[in-house]
């Protein structure tokens, strides 16, 4: 029997309900939080508060969406980590507090794994098609950036990270001192399309084997800020699209270089993947999916709105934990930090 699982997504600060029938999916609604962008960051205390205010008319939402009724779940599924403890108590509180009041299963999914997993939900009258066990998969996001051998739904083994800064931290940190708004990663891809990304060679890091850095590339950035603004006060105006196309040029490098030795470790694994938020940048689904074509591998890109944080990719890493009946005991706690 293929399980109504309802999922809760509250890791950050998007508060996100999917209904998925088995793995597929019939809705996903999401309430992004604007207050942050006046920060230029996300600010926990104000993320958790959004997240209760929030979650309830979004439950509400994709149960009406989907055309199921409460009573018709089998399980409720929720982030419980990692991510802001805040906002992590929320989406835990509420999901345990409804299980209980239906007495259905509790089903606690690890939100970097979901990100993963991401590339196998279904949708309507979609092809649906999906990576075959073992593949290697990008993922990268604001807080992380990994390269993942996934051997199954539930194995999964990180074979380099990041050893300081994220991708999407470094996207984010150097739009700040561009004077852009929050996020900034969405924005210099924007700029990005409509400049050289030649324009500015950035200093990219020597790390072994498959990690990453990406502390020393903030670095060279501010630099040359700072040099360039000393002989023309106008100089981020006036070159804004070039500084990030070549900021963004060098993070996918820096990325994919690191990516094509992970392929040429396991030559048997011939599908590829990438998941995370940094995943909707354009540069690097481009040069992902020519890397693919190039070396002859299956390339999987999830669409647009599975690379956020959303609750049909927690519904759908729920789904096989379902199927093993590895459910949650309700006294278990939410934890900020942990690997996959």
């Amino acid at each position: 029997m293929k399980p109504y699982i309802l999922a809760i997504e509250s890791s950050c600060d998007d508060t996100s309900a999917a209904v998925l029938h088995g793995r597929l999916l019939l809705s996903n609604i999401i309430a992004s939080q604007k207050v942050h962008e006046q920060y230029g960051g996300v600010v926990p205390e104000l993320a958790s508060r959004a997240h209760q205010q929030n979650i309830i008319p979004v439950v509400h939402q994709a149960l009406k969406a989907s055309g199921i009724k409460k009573e018709q779940l089998n399980a409720v599924a929720f982030t419980r980590g990692p991510g802001l403890m805040g906002s992590l108590l929320v989406g835990t509180s509420f999901a345990k507090a409804f299980s209980q009041a239906l007495s259905i299963p509790l089903i606690d999914v690890n939100h970097l794994q979901a990100h993963i997993m991401a590339n196998f939900i279904d949708e309507p009258e979609s092809e649906n098609l999906h990576p075959s066990f073992p593949f290697l998969c990008l993922l990268v996001s604001g807080g992380n950036s990994q390269i993942v051998l996934v051997h199954s739904p539930r194995d999964m083994e990180i074979i380099g990270q990041t050893i300081d800064d994220a991708a999407g931290e470094a996207f984010d940190k150097c739009a700040k001192v561009m004077g852009l708004s929050y996020p900034g990663g969405p924005l210099i891809d924007r700029m990005a399309q409509q400049g050289n990304p030649l324009s500015y060679p950035l200093a990219k890091p020597h790390i072994p084997d498959l990690n990453y850095s990406f502390s020393g590339l903030k670095t060279s950035f501010l630099y040359l800020l700072r040099d360039c603004l000393k002989e023309d006060p106008d100089f981020i105006s006036k070159n804004q699209i070039d500084l990030c196309a070549s900021l963004q040029h060098t993070v996918v490098d820096i990325l994919m270089d690191k990516f094509k030795k992970a392929v040429q470790r396991y030559p048997n694994v011939h599908d590829i993947a990438i998941a995370g938020g940094v995943s909707a940048n354009s540069g690097l689904r481009n040069a992902f999916q020519s890397f693919a074509e190039e070396k002859g591998l299956r390339s999987f890109i999830p669409r647009l709105s599975f690379t956020m944080d959303n609750a049909a990719m927690i519904g759908v890493a729920a789904s096989y934990k379902w199927e093993e009946k590895d459910f949650c005991d309700l006294s278990l706690p939410p934890f900020a930090r942990v690997e996959i």
